[in-house]
């Protein structure tokens, strides 16, 4: 199942046609080698920028239709026919302190480096993006939690970042601005699928849409929050960092290709049983496909955006061709961009600084001065004894107002996610699995026999060398045949789970860069997806546990606390299993779920169950807010839960949508309270009687 959805059925039919009688790909499916030395080049012109576009869309068309050209089998000898992929198209007088000694915000995974949520707190304010609604709340003190104000987004809302000092919020949200021409998904994970009219999950945000829309909100008065700015800029969110005044926007956008331009003849059964005749129509669809693809403009290409002032002015954003880089290595088709924000500069009208590479997007991860763009390698069909790859982007941040390309290295394997990913000191240490191909099973015999891949993960250190991040050194492969689930680098040290049936742990002395080593290991049925420091001694982890041999007959999910003290013996020292068999939490997959609170010792997760209800839609339905103390010495220890149950109840709504999601999902903390936040409202309790909810505010639900 992984390998059909890396490469598509698309592609898993292209690599058919290839392997029958013929061991060699042709020149329209012949793969771009791996740069061991990656870089990006800024376009020297407009000319240039469009030559290049124009040339790769016309290669990737012309693929695209020629893997579908009968050679060597036909759909009349007995193969499955294909699907047709031209078919049509997701102080308030109470004598109360006026904040708290303490609150938790967002889970950043760099201290100072701000990450963008749906939820962002200050202690005393509360700001909720629920449906198509952004709610602001007097959140202290917790007994007068009150919902102050209520906006209407524009779109479909993603995530947010909060400035307290500048009293800023900068909202993010997918709308459809009638851009011309048709997005296409062509990137690593997708073969050589391409989506000719988008319609759904990759189309944009969950509810689809062409543009991001930026609305950076005043709310230095909470109960009349106030729009400063808007911002229309061309694509998809994928991630923001804020760090001080400084917002970094990274947008991923699609080829947009002419409307006529098509990648199947239109279908009629005479045509498509007759060889000859299908061959000389694919001849003339490439033709025709060609000539739009030359004749479109480059303002089509690469859609300007624009910016709306608070008076209504609009100006519009023009960006230059130097702001855009290509890779020297195949990394896929589309648009990645780093949007600078500055929130100190002066007036609404400032442009934001573009910085664009030609690449598909990949994970992001900065620091306080480094952002780095991970894109992986782009193959038509990953080769037998080929590794996949990935390539890392550099650019400067300390200028607030641009992101300047820095530099690029190249590393064997894949990323699980950001945290595989760390700048200490300027050294980037990387986590990757290596996966090699073995045999495709369809002619290609390179390969040892018997199919499938091989994989191992290391831990590899780079550095910028003036011409490029140089690989200063890596780790002993680690853990045949299981892939990393999680890893985390803390100072020195790094912490990396793999998972095939047991947990492995292992711990890194990364203190000498040009030598990282694996000095621990620990096996443990189960894995753990996400990695939380408790100080330089102790790990808190969250994930599932499995049985002995890695199956679901016992799966729950856990909390395990591990003492990393010894490097080279890592010990599980407490761990609590939560939840049966269907258990969930989005803190399983969202760092941003887990919620640990360093001064109270808290930690609180969102969690959801089905029992065995029947009849009622709710009926065994659990949707609440587990919450323990976590101690070194005296281990993790339940508190109770804070139920929203019966607030999905009085909504009554079942459709769950990508701005909608009908279980708890953050919280946050202040002094003894505790906040369950949902897309259904947000219900505070005192940390030592959960059960007794002392407030709650109510959303809106989604229109039926």
């Amino acid at each position: 199942m992984r390998q059909w959805k890396r490469y598509g059925w698309v592609g898993l039919a292209a690599m058919a046609v290839v392997g029958c009688g013929d061991d060699k790909q042709p020149w329209w499916m012949e793969n771009e080698p791996v740069r061991q030395e990656a870089r990006l080049d800024a376009f020297s012109s407009c000319e240039s920028l469009e030559s290049f576009i124009e040339d790769t869309a016309t290669k990737r068309m012309r693929a695209m239709l020629e893997a579908s050209r009968p050679r060597g089998w036909w759909m009349g000898d007995g193969m499955p026919s294909l699907p047709n992929m031209g078919g049509q198209p997701e102080d308030d007088g109470s004598g109360s302190p006026r904040e708290p000694d303490d609150y938790t915000g967002t889970n950043n995974q760099v201290a100072g480096v701000h990450e963008a949520d749906f939820v962002q707190n200050d202690g005393t304010n509360l700001f909720v993006l629920s449906g198509s609604r952004l709610y602001v709340h007097r959140s202290w003190p917790a007994e007068q939690l009150t919902l102050s104000a209520t906006m209407d987004i524009e779109g479909a809302p993603r995530e947010m970042l909060y400035d307290k000092e500048r009293r800023r919020l900068v909202i993010t949200s997918q709308v459809d601005d009638g851009r011309p021409g048709r997005p296409s998904v062509w990137g690593p994970g997708i073969g050589l699928g391409l989506v000719a009219d988008c319609a759904g999950f990759n189309c944009g945000g969950p509810q689809g849409g062409d543009t991001l829309k930026v609305t950076v909100v005043d709310v230095a008065n909470l109960a009349a929050p106030q729009v400063a700015r808007q911002l229309y800029l061309p694509g998809s969110y994928l991630s923001a960092r804020r760090v001080d005044g400084a917002v970094r926007l990274v947008l991923s956008d699609d080829f947009r290709w002419p409307d006529d331009v098509r990648f199947s003849p239109e279908y009629s059964r005479e045509l498509f049983e007759d060889r000859d005749r299908l061959d000389k129509a694919i001849d003339a669809l490439i033709s025709k496909n060609e000539k739009l693809i030359r004749a479109q403009s480059l303002d089509n290409w690469i859609s300007s955006g624009r910016s709306v002032a608070a008076d209504g002015k609009v100006t519009p954003l023009h960006r230059a061709c130097s702001d855009f880089y290509r890779p020297n290595a195949s990394s896929g088709l589309g648009f990645v961009t780093v949007v600078s924000l500055d929130l100190d500069a002066p007036g609404d009208g400032t442009p934001p600084g573009h910085t664009s590479v030609v690449s598909a997007p990949g994970e992001v991860y900065a620091s306080a001065e480094s952002l780095y763009l991970a894109v992986s390698h782009w193959w038509w069909s990953q080769p037998a004894n080929e590794s996949d790859h990935t390539y890392l982007h550099k650019f400067d941040i300390r200028e607030p107002g641009r992101a300047a390309y820095v530099a690029s290295g190249s590393v064997q394997g894949s990323l699980v996610n950001q945290f595989a990913m760390d700048e200490y000191e300027g050294v980037l240490r990387v986590a990757t699995t290596v996966t090699t191909m073995r045999d495709f099973g369809m002619g290609n015999t390179s390969g040892p026999p018997g199919g499938g891949v091989n994989t191992v993960s290391r831990v590899v250190t780079l550095a910028d060398r003036g011409d490029g991040l140089k690989e200063l050194g890596r780790s002993e492969d680690l853990a045949p045949g299981e892939r990393i689930f999680s890893a985390r680098f803390v100072g020195k040290k790094g912490y990396v789970v793999t998972f095939l049936q047991k947990d492995p742990l292992f711990t890194f002395d990364l203190s000498d860069p040009a030598h990282p080593r694996k000095v621990g290991a620990l096996s443990i049925p189960g894995f753990s997806t996400y990695i939380h420091p408790l100080g330089d001694t102790h790990l808190l982890t969250f994930g599932e546990d499995r049985d002995l041999d890695g199956g679901w007959t016992s799966r729950a999910l856990k909390v395990s606390l591990f003492d990393v003290s010894d490097l080279a013996n890592p010990k599980e020292t407490f761990t609590h299993r939560v939840g049966t068999l269907s258990s969930y939490s989005e803190a399983l997959y969202e760092h941003k779920a887990f919620n640990f609170f360093p001064s109270k010792g808290l930690l609180a997760v969102p969690f959801m169950d089905w029992g065995q209800g029947s009849g009622n839609y709710w009926q065994g339905f659990t949707s609440e807010l587990r919450v323990f103390r976590v101690d070194t010495a005296t281990g993790i220890t339940p508190l109770g839960a804070v139920s929203m149950n019966d607030m999905y109840q009085r909504a009554n709504v079942n459709r769950w949508t990508g701005v909608w999601t009908p279980f708890v999902r953050r919280s946050v903390m202040a002094d003894d309270y505790v906040y369950a936040i949902s897309d259904a409202g947000v219900r505070a309790a005192k940390a030592q009687s959960l059960q007794t909810p002392v407030a709650t505010t109510y959303f809106q639900p989604p229109l039926h």
